[in-house]
């Protein structure tokens, strides 16, 4: 666990820009475009279990102060299939300030 992470921006974008990298690569797609809009159903071509995979990454890196899965249970089916990186990105910029 990274206990030294600071709560940017700039740097949550690319702690998760890495792990988005690793995902996508065993897909055959290293080279896929990330920002901050991409989607990961449409833009990403993110499965369900690939979202399940990124959880675990995010808890491994970040620890407990940031809930994958509370974040996405909060959240409409639409809304799920249209989530951004930075929705994610915000989202766990807010979870590591209220830790």
């Amino acid at each position: 666990m990274n206990t030294d992470t600071t709560a940017d921006p700039t740097t949550v974008l690319a702690d998760i820009t890495g792990m988005l990298r690793e995902l996508l690569e065993e897909h055959g797609l290293p080279d896929a475009d990330i920002t901050r809009d991409s989607t990961f159903h449409g833009d990403l071509e993110l499965e369900s279990i690939d979202l399940v995979t990124l959880s675990a990454s995010l808890r491994e890196h970040y620890g407990d102060r940031v809930n994958f899965a509370e974040f996405v249970a909060d959240l409409e089916l639409d809304e799920i299939i249209g989530l951004t990186v930075g929705e994610l990105v915000d989202h766990v910029v807010a979870s590591l300030r209220a830790a």
